[in-house]
């Protein structure tokens, strides 16, 4: 499987073996230099880029025999003690010291059941909130991002994710695969990586989950950019910030973007974009939001009758 021929692998398997946790810490040490954390590299050939293993054991105070069978996975249970000391050897931020403590409450649970699916029927209220929003873009997506629900402008946002069938819309597919995102985006390496952290951080937690197992598989065959971005285990996915869309429809816009999790859902997750009004990016949205109810209620207008000759 594509899995296999990378490092980190899609989730409980990968060319390296071992665990979820071990995999984290390996991509992790390969990152941080010598000089980043107050060390001297030294002369000499270094197989390994980044801190070797007893160097990051050193700085975390627990013993190279004890690190190393953490990387293998033959250690799983972890102090949060050592869990911590790792993250400030590592230097991890907040998303990613989140990230590793919860991987290593993984790594001691027997192995679970296959996960299932998540349902993609939304709380209550959810269609209305999204379009009490216009005309900021707003859209749910599920955990291996399937667009589930959206008002005009979130939908039209991502200019092409409506020419999909509608249980094949998926942002993660969009950003790596559809020819127009290159364009859309601004910064499209941002948004790949932003992509690849949101899965990372899913399937690291729940690497049997048969969604994002299938969407990464496909990923990773068929972009080799994500393929590259996936081997450097981002975790840290950006749920607030501002986006630059360079727009058919409308132009140029920057957007601030904030996301929340839905409450009683199974990884569903709100995000809604807005600007500040007065200004021309506020106006773009405007229309953005008129253009895409227009362009909806074309699509959804019956077909005229057809004239018959007498």
């Amino acid at each position: 499987m594509a899995r296999e021929q990378h490092s980190g692998g899609t989730g409980g398997t990968g060319g390296t073996g071992g665990t979820e946790l071990g995999r984290f810490l390996r991509a992790r040490r390969t990152r941080v230099t010598p000089e980043e954390v107050g060390l001297t590299a030294g002369g000499g050939f270094r197989r390994t880029p980044g801190l070797r293993r007893e160097e990051l054991a050193t700085l975390a105070g627990i013993s190279i025999d004890y690190y190393a069978r953490l990387e293998r996975g033959t250690e799983t249970r972890p102090s949060p003690s050592v869990i911590d000391a790792l993250a400030r050897a590592l230097r991890l931020d907040q998303a990613e010291h989140r990230h590793l403590r919860e991987l290593a409450v993984g790594a001691d649970r027997p192995t679970p059941a296959p996960a299932g699916v998540p349902s993609r029927d939304l709380p209550d209220g959810i269609d209305l909130i999204l379009q009490a929003l216009r005309p900021n873009p707003a859209y749910v997506v599920g955990r291996a991002f399937d667009l589930l629900a959206a008002n005009p402008g979130g939908l039209r946002l991502f200019a092409g994710v409506e020419d999909e069938p509608v249980e094949r819309r998926n942002l993660a597919r969009y950003v790596v695969l559809h020819p127009r995102a290159r364009t859309v985006f601004d910064d499209w390496g941002e948004a790949l990586h932003s992509v690849v952290a949101w899965l990372r951080g899913h399937l690291g937690i729940e690497p049997d989950a048969p969604d994002l197992t299938e969407l990464v598989d496909e990923l990773l065959r068929k972009s080799p950019e994500f393929a590259a971005a996936w081997d450097e285990y981002d975790v840290a996915g950006d749920s607030r910030g501002r986006r630059t869309f360079h727009h058919p429809d409308v132009g140029d816009l920057t957007l601030g973007f904030q996301g929340m999790d839905l409450g009683g859902s199974h990884g569903q997750y709100l995000v809604a974009y807005y600007a500040e009004v007065g200004t021309p990016d506020h106006d773009a949205m405007v229309l953005l939001d008129r253009v895409a109810q227009e362009r909806a209620a074309g699509a959804s207008a019956p077909e005229p009758p057809v004239r018959r000759e007498n």
